[in-house]
């Protein structure tokens, strides 16, 4: 079964496929088309080339105009006789409905994939425990079943075959009822693990819990390995994390909970928001969050209101404490303009001590910027966090506040 939810893309080249918009000019066009190369690359997909198109809407039929796909077409089959197999793949940069998938498909006759279907993809691939693996594969079956007049599949093996089949039965049909099958066990399994993790949660005790939230590859649990002198798995890759972890942290004499979530993206599938729920729960149960970003990313502004809509979809009327920690000072570069440049400052023109005094100003201690892989600024960060933390905490549990008064008394003293 993991055979036909698998791409099996690895090494193949690739064409991204994006449109110019109303609402979204060749700048933002090109970035997100970087963000999907960086997808496709952590798929194992070599994007060689990026086709652009200026439309008001997507074609209902053919997601580009004609005559961009045919330009397409001519590309692929002048790179067909090439030494290292031409171009095997076209990545497109939304969700492409079934009807434009079996248009496109029927035109390039090359695999075609869209967005939501790489990120899927990614996920099967890091997907390492079974609960992930659960939720991954509920995804995939929730985004193919109203794809499958596309798909080539005999599903119908794994009931059996012979006698499964009800009279005057189409092959499509079987698909469809042996998918939604496998969608209600997937279903009930994920309710057996949220039971689980319910228990697992009252197993914890009164402890503050604190989640990592933030975009996908903003060094978030790189920042929790710091913190919780751990090993958790940490790669410069999109969705490195894809299970929730938690682990156990002391600062000074303040015990609490830390866990390190799995990153959001633009466009994320609704499938997946669906699918994790029990990993996002560990986002609905947090006392406080830890909004990670990566200040070197050109867009990191806009990468703050991606994460921010999520949190607001999956808590919608919660309005939790939250700490902004801008990663990645090391990495922040910017362009200083010319005295005789006349043209309007961009983004890449702005320094970072100029950033700090901007809206970011005004959030006064609710925000820090570090380094976590040079460790700038990290004992700052630990300090703010047994701040924010300790106040939870006495809340909480007012008649510690005398505890927690005594002991610093103490240490100021010593």
């Amino acid at each position: 079964m993991k055979d036909f939810i698998h791409t099996q893309m690895a090494s193949e080249r690739a064409i991204l496929v994006g449109l110019i918009t109303a609402n979204q000019n060749e700048a933002k066009t090109n970035e997100y088309l970087d963000e999907l190369a960086f997808l496709a690359e952590t798929a194992g997909a070599q994007p060689e080339r990026r086709f652009l198109q200026r439309l008001d809407y997507p074609n209902t039929r053919t997601y580009v105009g004609t005559g961009k796909l045919q330009e397409i077409k001519e590309y692929i089959e002048m790179r067909a006789d090439d030494e290292d197999g031409g171009v095997g793949l076209v990545i497109f940069d939304d969700e492409l409905s079934p009807k434009q998938l079996q248009n496109i498909e029927r035109e390039l006759q090359v695999k075609i994939l869209d967005r939501t279907t790489l990120i899927l993809d990614i996920f099967a691939l890091r997907a390492q425990t079974a609960n992930a693996k659960t939720q991954v594969e509920l995804a995939q079956y929730q985004y193919l079943l109203p794809r499958l007049t596309r798909l080539w599949t005999h599903l119908e093996r794994q009931r059996g075959g012979i006698g499964m089949r009800g009279p005057g039965e189409t092959q499509i049909e079987t698909d469809r009822r042996i998918i939604l099958d496998r969608i209600s066990r997937l279903k009930e399994e994920l309710r057996s693990i949220d039971r689980q993790k319910v228990i697992q949660r009252k197993n914890r005790g009164k402890m503050v819990r604190v989640a990592l939230v933030g975009y996908t590859n903003v060094g978030k649990s790189t920042l929790m390995n710091l913190l919780s002198k751990s090993e958790v798995f940490a790669e410069n890759k999109l969705f490195a994390t894809l299970d929730t972890t938690v682990r156990k942290v002391i600062i000074d004499n303040l015990p609490f909970l830390l866990s390190d979530t799995v990153g959001f993206i633009r466009k994320l599938p609704t499938h997946l928001v669906d699918s994790f729920k029990s990993t996002l729960d560990e986002v609905r149960e947090a006392d406080m969050l830890v909004h990670v970003v990566d200040i070197s990313h050109p867009a990191f502004e806009e990468q703050i209101e991606v994460v921010n809509r999520t949190l607001h979809d999956i808590c919608p009327n919660e309005d939790k404490p939250m700490i902004i920690v801008f990663n990645k000072i090391d990495a922040f570069t910017y362009v200083e303009k010319a005295a005789d440049d006349l043209t309007p400052r961009t983004r890449e023109n702005i320094s970072l001590d100029e950033l700090r005094e901007t809206w970011m100003a005004k959030m006064n201690e609710n925000c820090i910027f570090i380094s976590a892989t040079e460790r700038d600024n990290i004992e700052e960060l630990k300090a703010m966090l047994y701040q924010r933390v300790k106040e939870i905490h006495t809340q909480r549990f007012p008649y510690n506040d005398f505890l927690f008064q005594h002991y610093e008394d103490i240490t100021d003293e010593q």
